[in-house]
């Protein structure tokens, strides 16, 4: 993978895509201030250099039936490089998990985990979480809200400060 020095325009291209991933090319280019063809090639060496890892849609999850979300701590009995990608590989296979992050201290993994309702978060606990090999202790919390959800990292475009996401409009 090559590595691409950022300049500003890069940085204000890799904002507004994190921002919108769906906004059109001339639009990006308008707001970085350069054409659309230099832009093209500057998003195709961000995403080749590996800046960009990939487009996604920002789903309604409550809407698709999913009304709980948890945050599960688990830790294993065993901290072995095996045992840790073994658990890492299983957790790859369980669709209800969306995010897992391996942790130092108290908890091996933080996993997001998404459910219909909570007896189907229990029995994914039950029969999957809790049954998979080297797993001690499973802790539960239950996320009530979310205040916010950005994606990606801050970025700044001039200077120290990272842009600010455009606010959210509100539904109608």
């Amino acid at each position: 993978m090559q590595r691409v020095k950022l300049d500003r325009i890069d940085r204000q291209i890799l904002s507004d895509l994190q921002t919108d991933g769906r906004m059109t090319n001339v639009e990006l280019a308008h707001r970085a201030g350069i054409s659309a063809p230099p832009c093209l090639r500057r998003v195709r060496a961000l995403e080749q250099a590996g800046y960009v890892k990939g487009y996604h849609a920002q789903l309604d999850q409550a809407l698709l039936g999913y009304a709980v979300t948890v945050f599960a701590h688990v830790g294993l009995n065993s901290q072995a490089e095996v045992d840790l990608s073994a658990f890492e590989s299983l957790v790859k296979e369980w669709p209800e998990v969306r995010e897992c992050h391996m942790l130092a201290g108290e908890t091996d993994f933080l996993l997001k985990i998404v459910a219909k309702d909570w007896d189907a978060y229990q029995r994914f606990v039950t029969e999957k979480l809790t049954a998979a090999p080297k797993v001690a202790n499973v802790k539960s919390a239950l996320a009530i809200r979310s205040a916010k959800s950005l994606p990606g990292v801050p970025i700044a475009v001039d200077g120290d400060k990272p842009a600010q996401p455009p606010l959210a409009m509100p539904a109608q």
